[in-house]
Order: structure tokens, then sequence, then C-alpha cells
């Protein structure tokens, strides 16, 4: 496993999710039903666990964020907003 310096982190993602999720006005629980819309059986506690670096996410997950929210993988894993 690469060491990244930070060895509590599950992911690279919630900081940009929890960001994006309030940009667009989205409670948790809203964010987790558009993503059940979008075929994701997540709910409003894997969100906070994914936001607050608890939880790792999956491509499967990664893929319906970047659906949803209209943004590339670049955004969620380098902070790049082009698409």
């Amino acid at each position: 496993m690469p060491n990244t310096g930070k060895t509590d982190e599950k992911n690279l993602i919630g900081k940009k999710l929890k960001f994006l999720r309030k940009q667009n006005r989205l409670s948790q629980q809203k964010l987790a039903v558009k993503l059940q819309l979008a075929g994701m059986d997540i709910g409003k506690n894997t969100i906070t666990r994914i936001e607050t670096n608890q939880r790792s996410v999956t491509d499967m997950e990664l893929k319906a964020l970047v659906e949803v929210f209209q943004v590339t993988y670049e955004y969620f894993l380098d902070g790049l907003l082009e698409k």
C-alpha cells in the first residue's frame, strides 16, 4: 500500500464531495436520493462517512458522483473543474 503520509484517510474525495454538495445546496439525504435514482444503493450515513474520510469510495460510486454533479473524475481526484 503506498504511503501518502496520511494514514487515517480512506479516500481522496471527501472534502471535494462535501464542497460540491453544499455548493449545490443538497443535504446528505437529498444527495443520497439522487445517487439512489442513479442506481447506487447509498444512504445518508455512507455520505457522512465518505465526507469525513472514514470510508473508501468504489469506482461505481465515483462514477455516479461524477454523473450527479456533472464534473470530471479529475475534479474529484485532482481538483480540476473542467469537463
